[in-house]
């Protein structure tokens, strides 16, 4: 049996109307990334902080049902509730860390698949892994000399990404609707 048979089947169990509504989400948070991208970031940001308080509370409360490695639960519920309660007492100041973050996660990961690919060109893997690999490792050495500017960025990359991604969902939905 085929990945991608599973993987349809997979989908199909979802019935299409869930389908539907993440698609209409993810254009809406598109739409709203694109229009006000400052005020979507603090608001994306804030919430990331409260599902972090709330994470890492509920980690802890599950050493109590579970004490299978409680010690990384209760390092993971601590880390969860600081960086929660500091994204929620500083929203704005945390959207530019976590979007500067990201950037920095992201450049450091174009950097490392990028010197992975040119590494296998030389091993074999052909020209096009080779010029693959120089683009990521170009990228990621932009990312993280222009993370400003990046970070600035990022709001309206996630929201053209949203966007896009959200409509091609709908179309999915209605087509497993029609099936």
């Amino acid at each position: 049996m085929s990945a991608v048979s599973v993987a349809e089947r997979e989908i199909r169990r979802v019935p299409w109307w869930v389908i539907l509504i993440e698609g209409i989400a993810l254009a809406i948070l598109g739409l709203l990334w694109l229009a006000n991208p400052g005020a979507t970031t603090v608001v994306f940001v804030f919430m990331l902080g409260l599902y972090w308080l709330v994470e890492g509370l509920f980690k802890i409360v599950s050493i109590f049902l579970d004490h299978s490695m409680w010690g990384w639960k209760l390092f993971a519920g601590i880390i969860g509730i600081i960086a929660g309660i500091l994204i929620i007492q500083a929203p704005l100041w945390s959207s530019v860390i976590v979007g500067a973050t990201l950037i920095i996660i992201l450049g450091i990961q174009g950097l490392i698949f990028g010197a992975i690919g040119v590494y296998q060109a030389f091993k074999g893997a052909g020209w096009g892994t080779g010029i693959m690999g120089a683009i990521s490792v170009i990228f990621g050495l932009y990312l993280l000399l222009h993370v400003g500017r990046a970070t600035f960025v990022l709001p309206w990359v996630l929201g053209i990404f949203s966007l896009v991604v959200g409509i091609v969902v709908i179309v999915m939905a209605f087509r497993q609707r029609s099936e």
